[in-house]
């Protein structure tokens, strides 16, 4: 019998989890940040100083509305964990440079207090923060979310555009914006395959007329091949997202090349690189599994495609992205984890 009592003092039962990586939501949230840089800084580069102001307005508002917000309901404060200093960097990066100050604001507590915290916070929102607050921002104010300055050419030897931008800013529509208009139209006396004549290194480093951070394709190749390196995130949502998304455009393109674009060209415009390493990956919003996060990114992949050649918006990557935040707990309830020892 006392034995017995031995063995039971010796048995812990303990609540999980009862394993503990050593990488902490702040380290993580990190990791992105640094990955984001430089897409950041060629953003800045081409757009000057607008882009710093958009991004600064909408990092430090998220920030103070993640601090008033916890302080009015009497919530932990959680700001040192960066996750909020992240939503508004990423909501920042997905604005026009020269996008209102105010409208930035706005965005912002979308971003934080309602898609964030109105679920629970962290790890219980259903949708990405800054893509929610994004697509809210383009409903509501869709004429300012669409005018985008022009960058200034990296070869010009000018000082960059951005500098002495202002309410007068020379501003050109994006390429996408380009072939939508044409679709719409139904002008076929316009070339699709002349309107998406442009420059494949300019389309890589950026410069074209677009978001903060969606121009560079090099810049967010950079930086989402440092997030798979440092294991923040996989290869199967972005590589998914991406293959599937040529392989429809591909389809699209070989079905109708009047009116569709080839797919080097949706490859290369809009926010896909952005939306596909940045935004899609977001672990809280998507599939646990590694066979869901394929699923995953071929249902974002097919989803954009659809919406740039059938939707009304030239860009499909945030509404897609959005669409399967939806689906996400429906796909981890059917593809479940192999059981531990099963």
């Amino acid at each position: 019998m006392e034995k017995d009592k031995k063995s039971e003092i010796q048995f812990l039962v303990t609540p999980p989890p009862h394993i503990k990586a050593e990488e902490s939501v702040m380290g993580l949230m990190f990791s992105v940040i640094i990955a984001l840089i430089p897409t950041t800084i060629t953003g800045i580069y081409f757009f000057g100083i607008p882009s710093i102001v958009t991004i600064f307005v909408a990092t430090v508002s998220s920030i103070l509305f993640e601090f008033f917000y916890q302080k009015i309901v009497r919530k932990e404060n959680t700001i040192s964990d960066s996750s909020a200093a992240l939503t508004g960097l990423l909501l920042g990066l997905n604005l026009p440079s020269i996008f209102p100050w105010w409208g930035t604001v706005i965005g912002s507590f979308i971003a934080i207090v309602v898609v964030k915290h109105l679920f629970g916070g962290l790890g219980f929102n259903i949708f990405n923060p800054a893509l929610a607050a994004r697509v809210f921002l383009l409903i509501s104010w869709p004429l300012q979310m669409s005018t985008y300055p022009k960058p200034a050419s990296i070869f010009s030897g000018l000082v960059p555009a951005g500098i002495k931008q202002g309410v007068d800013a020379v501003t050109a529509a994006t390429p996408l914006t380009v072939v939508k208009t044409i679709q719409l139209s139904h002008d076929l006396s316009r070339s699709i395959e002349t309107a998406t004549k442009i420059s494949s290194f300019d389309l890589l480093i950026g410069n074209r007329g677009g978001s903060i951070g969606e121009v560079s394709v090099i810049a967010l190749l950079v930086g989402g091949i440092y997030l798979i390196y440092k294991r923040t995130i996989t290869w199967h949502i972005p590589l998914s997202f991406i293959l599937t998304t040529a392989l429809f455009s591909t389809i699209a393109h070989l079905v109708n090349p009047d009116t569709t674009a080839n797919p080097v060209f949706h490859l290369l415009n809009g926010g896909l690189f952005l939306g596909a390493f940045f935004m899609a990956t977001d672990y809280v919003t998507s599939p646990i599994t590694k066979k869901g996060m394929v699923i995953f990114g071929i249902g974002c992949g097919f989803l954009t495609v659809v919406i740039r050649q059938h939707g009304s918006y030239p860009e499909g990557v945030s509404f897609a992205i959005l669409l399967m935040n939806m689906v996400a707990p429906l796909i981890d309830k059917y593809i479940r984890q192999k059981k531990f020892g099963g």
